[in-house]
């Protein structure tokens, strides 16, 4: 697979199977995540690799109680509030292996230094025959002192991009993208 066709074939899976993702299948995953280019060369980024599925559970349940906390702020988000009342929905779908990507301490450029670090994982998945899926409910969570504490992230660190990882059960289907919108062309 070239990157072209993992850029046309990856999706955010969300349904999984309960096979367990080897030690070195997520280190190679690393790997391709730290290739990211990063402002100024800082590569801020830190991981954490979450595969307890007892912890993943009682997280999903703390981060959909936050979620809904906030809901009357987050109107884009209210539409949801069914799902996350649903003590039977996980916000991890109960993907076998969560890789959390931080940063060391947060900057002008960290958070769009630790996205590229997640694409390029995403990408180095798919190419493997994994699924992922970025998880933004789970980052106010992510981000408590005793998760942070949990997740071995320092005060000053600060989780961003939390992606599931894991085989899928079925392929996701393709999602149609629009055209790019070209606004200038000098």
């Amino acid at each position: 697979m070239n990157v072209l066709e993992a850029i046309q074939a990856r999706r955010a899976v969300r349904s999984y199977s309960r096979r367990p993702v080897d030690k070195a299948t997520i280190e190679a995953l690393l790997r391709a995540a730290v290739q990211a280019p990063s402002a100024l060369d800082e590569q801020p980024w830190v991981f954490a690799v979450v595969q307890d599925r007892g912890l993943l559970s009682r997280w999903s349940d703390h981060a959909k109680a936050i979620v809904l906390e906030q809901a009357p702020a987050e109107p884009k988000t209210r539409h949801y509030n069914p799902r996350l009342s649903d003590p039977v929905f996980n916000i991890f779908y109960d993907a076998p292996v969560l890789v959390v990507i931080g940063s060391r301490k947060r900057g002008t450029y960290t958070d769009a230094d630790c996205w590229l670090a997640a694409e390029n994982l995403m990408l180095a998945a798919c190419e493997v025959g994994l699924g992922t899926c970025p998880i933004g409910f789970a980052i106010p969570l992510l981000n408590t002192p005793e998760v942070k504490d949990e997740l071995q992230f320092g005060a000053a660190m600060v989780a961003v991009a939390p992606i599931i990882v894991g085989y899928p059960t079925a392929a996701a289907p393709a999602v149609a993208r629009a055209a790019p919108r070209i606004l200038s062309w000098s």
